[in-house]
């Protein structure tokens, strides 16, 4: 569903700029390029404002006060990335790049762990396309959703993500390591509870046995543990769910084991325009790792970053 109606505002976008230089140009190049250029300013502004929302947010976070140089370039890299992401990998890639499943070795184990990818909110599959090039180049299998419905619940993305963990388990021999962008770390500790521990805030041994049998690791990518501020704009189900402070995601917490953390990998930054306050992307007894200046997009696709997720994934 996100597809089609990202397709339609760039398809739309495009289609009113075509209609702009046809009828200015005729009459004045100059305000033909001019009308151009505005349309770009704005949308460098829209791009900005989230920025001041979040360095307002964290003056009062235990993270390092990013500088105007850094800020300046966390929000040029992410209006780049917003371009790329929501212009062409997410309206007209989301099935470019197949999920890719090889044959176990005739000894019935792959060579090298594979991976679930989880996208975020107003995401699908195609934000991940560098990354299924570079998995399959590295010899590990992944399995690639779009969750749905794109404005459901959280909790309705648990069946198709143990789908997801069963074919790549299969496939490997291994249980997969999960990397989440985003609402997509929320996704992984909701199935967590539904279908790979025992769930609750008494289990123990038991537990974390269960949890280590289905997945290797669990690695988030600027992730609402703690939700967001930025979460209160909009009114589907799964933007309520990750408001700071939301029932949904106390209960959450409540019934994750206090030992759960010490399965994920969570990275931070304190230019995050979209997560905020900045500790909110942690979890207790994670290993809470920051990546300072880079912004929410960005962060997937930040080369000394996924650098470091492939290491895990070597690990």
């Amino acid at each position: 569903m996100n597809a089609r109606w990202q397709r339609a505002v760039v398809l739309g976008s495009w289609l009113a700029w075509i209609a702009w230089m046809a009828w200015q140009w005729p009459r004045s190049p100059a305000h033909a390029l001019a009308g151009w250029a505005l349309a770009w300013v704005a949308y460098g502004l829209v791009q900005a404002l989230p920025f001041i929302f979040m360095w307002r947010v964290n003056r009062r976070e235990p993270v390092p006060r990013p500088g105007l140089a850094q800020l300046l370039r966390a929000w040029a890299a992410e209006a780049l990335q917003a371009c790329v992401v929501f212009g062409w990998r997410q309206p007209f890639c989301e099935h470019a790049g197949p999920d890719w499943l090889p044959e176990p070795s005739p000894q019935g184990q792959a060579a090298r762990r594979g991976v679930v990818l989880l996208h975020g909110f107003l995401c699908n599959r195609g934000f991940w396309l560098p990354w299924m090039r570079m998995l399959r180049a590295r010899g590990h299998a992944y399995v690639a959703l779009t969750l749905e419905p794109a404005f459901g619940s959280i909790d309705d993305y648990a069946p198709d993500i143990d789908a997801a963990v069963r074919r790549v388990t299969a496939a490997t021999g291994m249980p997969p390591v999960i990397i989440g962008h985003s609402m997509g770390g929320l996704a992984a500790r909701a199935w967590l509870r539904a279908y790979a521990g025992l769930g609750n805030e008494k289990a123990g041994t038991a537990d974390a046995e269960a949890v280590e049998r289905r997945v290797h690791r669990i690695i988030t990518l600027g992730s609402p543990h703690g939700g967001t501020w930025s979460a209160r704009f909009s009114a589907a189900d799964n933007a309520r769910q990750m408001r700071l402070g939301s029932a949904w995601l106390r209960a959450l917490q409540r019934q994750e084991p206090a030992s759960r953390g010490a399965l994920f990998t969570c990275w931070y930054s304190n230019c995050d325009s979209v997560v905020f306050p900045a500790r909110t992307a942690t979890l207790p007894g994670a290993d809470n790792r920051l990546v300072p200046g880079v912004a929410h997009l960005q962060m997937a696709f930040h080369a000394p970053l996924v650098q470091a997720c492939l290491e895990l994934l070597d690990a």
